[in-house]
Formats: structure tokens, sequence, C-alpha cells
């Protein structure tokens, strides 16, 4: 089969970042793979960012990725959460740049919107419609889920600025 463009998906998270890969053939879209980036609790803030970017890094060696697509931070009512996560972002968006990767940001919203056909869907509505739409034989772990729908929703976006 030729190749088609591979598009790594990320959930970004401190503790957990999830990632997700497909590749896009048309209309067509197909599993490569999915997994999660660990940091440990233990750990100081600038090692578990290292761990993050580390981990983006070797995911982008690995899956040679053309494009990506990440998810936006949400306002939190914690404001040291919130913090926290997007410093985990930006970890994992050096990461990509350092890759020489373009990268889109998506909400949560639009990620929903883009695979279960509603903005608001619960993370277990997420989980079913990503192994439906890639044909999976059980469904990926949330944070895998959320990456794919992350690349899943840059796969259908970037249809709509380009002639595909």
């Amino acid at each position: 089969m030729v190749s088609g463009l591979r598009i790594l998906g990320i959930d970004p998270g401190l503790r957990v970042t999830g990632f997700g890969v497909i590749e896009k053939h048309g209309q067509n879209l197909r599993y490569i793979a999915s997994g999660c980036v660990r940091s440990n609790s233990g750990q100081s803030l600038p090692e578990r960012i290292a761990t993050l970017f580390s981990g983006v890094s070797e995911v982008i060696a690995t899956y040679r990725p053309d494009e990506a697509g990440i998810e936006k931070v949400f306002v939190n009512i914690n404001p040291q959460s919130t913090l926290l996560l997007g410093q985990a972002r930006g970890a994992a968006i050096a990461a990509l740049a350092v890759g020489n990767l373009p990268v889109a940001e998506y909400t949560a919203l639009q990620i929903k919107q883009a695979v279960v056909g509603y903005g608001k869907a619960a993370k277990e509505q997420v989980q079913h419609m990503v192994a439906r739409l890639l044909c999976l034989s059980e469904q990926p772990r949330a944070d895998a889920a959320d990456a794919l729908a992350c690349a899943i929703c840059h796969a259908h976006s970037r249809a709509l600025f380009s002639a595909e």
C-alpha cells in the first residue's frame, strides 16, 4: 500500500501525554499506532517536562509523521493546573517544532465535533467513535483515544483547506 499523509495527534498532559498516529489515504483513515508518554510524579517539574519532550521526540523519530495536531489548553478552575498543563503542552509543541512538523491546534470542542458530531461528547463516546472510524477491534484507552481523535480532527479539517 502506498503510504498516505501521516498525522500525529497529541493530547497533552503533565502526567500522561497521549499520542496517536494515523494515515490519510484520500478519504480513508488508517490506524498506525497510539500510546502514552508518562512522566513520574516523583520527578521535578523540569525533569517531567524533559521526559515529555524526549518521549514526543521519540514518537516522531519512530513514526515519522508529516503533520501534527495538538489539543489546545482549556482554562481550568484551578489556575495552577492550567499553568502546568500549558507547560506540558509547550514541551510537546517544542518537540513537534524541533521535528520540523507543521502543527495545527484544536479545542476539545472542535475535536469532539469532528469525531462524534457533538462538541460536548463524553470520553466514552470519543473512544467508541475513534474505534469505529479507525476499524479497531477494541477501544483505545482514554488518553490515546483523545490523541487519535485529534489526529482524525486534523485529517478532516485539513481537507477543508486543501484540494484533496
